[in-house]
């Protein structure tokens, strides 16, 4: 084990061994994850897909180190997470992950240049405004940087969500039905800049997705169905 163990950590960026996450609800125990064994390789393009409740969101919170597994590992570039603290945990998201959520998770009083420059600013980057104006002309939004997000579009608010995830250049990006509150032509947009900006940073990408056209995009999918893989 401990000469092929290297080996792996080398060609997978993320790890999971016999993941598994379950709640104690009022009717028991509710098995939410089970059994979750998953390799995913730098640079690849993962579509995370099963009807509601299935447990995707669930799977990509244990991924990104925002949720603690109730059995099983997850280790990233190498690193077990579920053998850190929260603070450990928050180093590795810091140095190596990007999130996209449905919800653009954007603050409301700042402005679109604002937001983007925020994980800059939090990782000391002097150069955060260039930037982050530079990667938000590359969405197509130099007209907007002063704009709060109240005063964009959803497709807008949602491409300052995708230049704020890409701006640190990070080695993993997470998207959670990232084109769910767009409508079909402006989630298509999104899902062709997302692809673009994956591609020229060579990011992995894992989402997840109901929509079957983003999926099919993505190198692999996986279903999962309560909770399993299948």
């Amino acid at each position: 084990m401990t000469q092929t163990q290297p080996e792996r950590t080398l060609k997978d960026i993320i790890v999971t061994e016999n993941l598994g996450k379950t709640v104690q609800t009022s009717d028991g125990t509710l098995h939410i994850l089970a059994s979750v064994d998953l390799q995913i390789k730098p640079g690849e393009s993962l579509a995370v897909v099963g009807e509601s409740g299935s447990g995707k969101s669930t799977l990509l919170s244990l991924l990104a180190g925002l949720d603690t597994p109730t059995s099983g590992s997850v280790t990233i570039d190498g690193r077990d997470l579920t053998a850190m603290d929260e603070d450990g945990r928050a180093a590795v998201r810091n140095e190596l992950i990007g999130f996209v959520f449905q919800s653009f998770q954007l603050l409301p009083g700042l402005t679109a240049v604002e937001n983007v420059m925020l994980p800059l600013e939090l990782g000391g980057n002097k150069n955060a405004r260039v930037l982050a104006a530079d990667l938000l002309g590359r969405v197509g939004l130099s007209h907007r940087l002063n704009h709060t997000s109240r005063q964009l579009s959803g497709g807008e608010q949602q491409r300052v969500a995708l230049a704020r995830a890409f701006v640190t250049r990070p080695a993993i990006l997470f998207a959670d039905e990232p084109t769910g509150n767009l409508d079909s032509k402006t989630g298509e947009q999104i899902i062709d800049l997302l692809f673009e900006l994956n591609r020229e940073n060579s990011t992995t990408l894992i989402l997840v997705t109901h929509d079957s056209h983003l999926a099919e995009r993505c190198r692999r999918s996986i279903k999962l169905d309560a909770g399993r893989l299948v």
